[in-house]
């Protein structure tokens, strides 16, 4: 049976072994090596997760298969003073992909950008993953693009993409 839960800092191990295991397959014809360890050690130390929920205001979700975590998402609401959600993250063991389980974590944001009176929700993708597709499937639309220098010299090259709620 599929679920998807709210995910707190006891997690956040989990999500961190998840992201070790979905970001090669995601990024590896994308990123240098290098910089797929550089971003993966920044972005999902447990000591990063726990600052984006604490500080940041990020919330997590895993979508579950019985008691197998599946993958994971994250969101903020009330992006940069507006009406918007944010999903900041959202990943599936690749041999997961392609069940549904992407539109079910979106879907589930959706909800609760609802609840919290958001009018659209707003993600990064990489330019060049193929997940673009997905998002413009299920209703995103490209509004811009954004280059995001990190540190030694590395560069995030984005679409920013957006999907108006319908409340």
């Amino acid at each position: 049976m599929i679920s998807i839960i709210p995910a707190s800092p006891s997690d956040f191990s989990t999500i961190k072994a998840l992201a070790y295991a979905i970001w090669p397959d995601t990024y590896g014809a994308i990123l240098s090596q290098e910089q797929l360890e550089y971003m993966l050690g920044a972005f999902y130390s447990e000591e990063a997760l726990l600052d984006n929920y604490l500080e940041k205001g990020h919330r997590f979700l895993l979508v579950k298969e019985d008691e197998t975590v599946l993958g994971f998402a994250s969101y903020e609401h009330l992006y940069k003073e507006t009406n918007t959600t944010r999903i900041h993250k959202i990943y599936l063991l690749p041999e997961t992909q392609g069940r549904g389980l992407g539109k079910l974590l979106i879907q589930e944001i959706e909800k609760i950008a609802l609840e919290n009176h958001a009018d659209k929700l707003s993600l990064n993708v990489n330019r060049f993953n193929k997940a673009k597709d997905f998002y413009t499937k299920i209703g995103f639309e490209i509004v811009g693009e954004e280059d995001i220098e990190l540190e030694y010299g590395y560069l995030m090259e984005d679409y920013i993409m957006e999907k108006q709620l319908i409340k």
